[in-house]
């Protein structure tokens, strides 16, 4: 007679192989849909849109190499103190706020790809006019309030084109890809983003090179803003070569437009016709307009917080002010550049493994892995400080924060943004997020040069307490996307979901 024991122990063992199995089969199945998608045609729509996320990066780094030039010209030539700096370094942060704020009605009125173009036409025109701000009303080499303000105004106009690309970009790529590649298009955008700080810290240091500090506080800093015209005129060159996104097109009744592009991005006729059908089901309400609490409050509580948390953590901290940083840890004006472009490398190889776990691990884990090393590294340069160890020690936890922080946080926030607001409120929902998450960045970026004239490395304590609080956050009240088409995420707030899609909440 078989005893219990050894039918629980078959039993468990089948279990285990119909699990493995199951994962198998919905491997096949994911290769299977992989191979229908017009792989080739979704990249590079992706990658055209990522180069908005170059700029973003590329725009807010550049004020790494140039902001002790722009100290010495603009503000101790003045006579102002370290606020006014603060205000200077991160004024482009205030576009960024105005252009999240736009993107959202700019998104749903003139469609996602002339936003992004309108975006293209503002990073071209800032980094003319941040180069070089006398050009119309000023002499050069002559400081005065008036052209402290003209230079912060074409900061501000790069920041409203950084504040659409942010907004936009991940949108785009988010809707112009199927759910089961969908998170690693969205990271192309943020490898974009990473790779435009690289790449501006090492033209930065290109520039400075070699050269006396009188020539780079006078010409050196105007060549580095003045490089950006470059990617900016490709952005705009190659957003003439990318449609609009089939699930605006169906927002706006254009049903055979939104079929074509569905078709063209699955591979499959009757793919887009199902994937367009979901869409139309999705856009269907009883109301003839939805408000931003037509889902909840926890859909706008949960997008909105993971949007703030991203730059309370403090990574923009150490892009904006890199070199000083490091300088205060005793490397050269040289070395502290060379050590820049160290932490935009590491940004870029992480991101690869991030491309790797995000459709693995998913969206929820890689953020609560994300928030608890960020809170380790941090809270150890600031113990570090306390106790009187700096040195290579320090710089190891610095750069071991950019690399957790930029193989998690830095893109899967932007893909958890892109993804987890419903259909029809995505547009204002999105640019609500990313509005508040610029808001953030800017209070972090004004207030971290008095913080650290108080405290020096000790404040970055006060950004491990934030990332433990992200990591508390995410436990509790933060599903999981991972997998699941757009409309699917739409029924995790409606509440009109499967069993089987609330277990794979849980």
């Amino acid at each position: 007679m078989v005893s219990f024991e050894v039918i629980v122990k078959y039993e468990r063992r089948y279990i285990k192989t119909a699990r493995i199995s199951l994962t198998r089969y919905k491997r096949r199945e994911n290769r299977i849909v992989m191979l229908n998608n017009n792989r080739s045609y979704i990249v590079f729509v992706a990658m055209v849109a990522s180069l908005g996320g170059l700029l973003f990066g590329y725009d807010t780094a550049v004020i790494a190499g140039a902001e002790q030039s722009i100290q010495l010209y603009l503000i101790d030539s003045l006579g102002l103190g370290s606020l006014v700096h603060g205000f200077t370094v991160s004024s482009a942060l205030i576009g960024c706020i105005l252009g999240a704020l736009l993107s959202g009605l700019l998104s749903n009125k003139i469609g996602r790809r002339n936003t992004l173009v309108i975006a293209a036409i503002l990073f071209f025109l800032s980094a003319l006019g941040s180069a070089y701000p006398e050009l119309i009303f000023f002499t050069m080499g002559e400081p005065s309030h008036a052209l402290l303000a003209t230079f912060n105004f074409y900061r501000i106009i790069g920041g409203v084109g950084v504040g659409l690309a942010s907004a936009i970009a991940p949108v785009y790529i988010s809707e112009m890809s199927p759910a089961n590649i969908r998170g690693k298009m969205v990271i192309i955008y943020n490898m974009a983003v990473v790779f435009g700080q690289t790449v501006v810290y090492i033209v930065n240091w290109g520039i400075a090179n070699g050269q006396t500090a009188a020539w780079i506080n006078d010409t050196g800093w105007r060549l580095m803003f003045a490089s950006e015209l470059i990617p900016a005129a490709l952005f705009f060159i190659l957003l003439l070569f990318i449609p609009e996104t089939p699930r605006y097109l169906a927002l706006n009744h254009d049903y055979d437009k939104a079929y074509n592009i569905l078709e063209k991005l699955n591979g499959s006729k009757q793919t887009a016709r199902e994937t367009l059908q979901d869409i139309k089901t999705s856009l269907e309400t009883k109301t003839e307009k939805v408000g931003l609490l037509y889902y909840g409050k926890r859909v706008l509580i949960v997008g909105m917080t993971i949007a703030m948390l991203c730059q309370f953590i403090g990574i923009n901290i150490i892009l904006y002010y890199a070199p000083r940083i490091f300088e205060s840890l005793g490397a050269g004006q040289s070395t502290a550049m060379l050590q820049t472009i160290l932490v935009g490398a590491i940004g870029i190889v992480v991101s690869f493994i991030a491309i790797w776990l995000i459709e693995r691990q998913g969206r929820k884990f890689l953020l609560m892995f994300g928030a608890a090393g960020c809170a380790i590294c941090l809270s150890a340069v600031a113990i570090l400080f306390f106790v009187g160890i700096e040195g290579v020690s320090t710089l190891i936890f610095i750069l071991g924060f950019v690399a957790i922080f930029q193989m998690t946080w830095g893109p899967v926030a932007w893909v958890m943004v892109s993804e987890i607001f419903p259909n029809k409120i995505r547009g204002q929902a999105v640019a609500i997020a990313v509005m508040l998450l610029w808001t953030a960045n800017w209070i972090a970026s004004t207030t971290f040069p008095p913080l650290n004239d108080m405290f020096g490395p000790g404040a970055f304590l006060i950004y491990g307490l934030i990332s433990t609080f992200a990591f508390f956050f995410m436990w509790k009240f933060v599903p999981e996307t991972k997998n699941k088409s757009l409309e699917e995420i739409e029924e995790i707030w409606t509440g009109k979901k499967s069993d089987d899609l609330k277990n794979k909440i849980n």
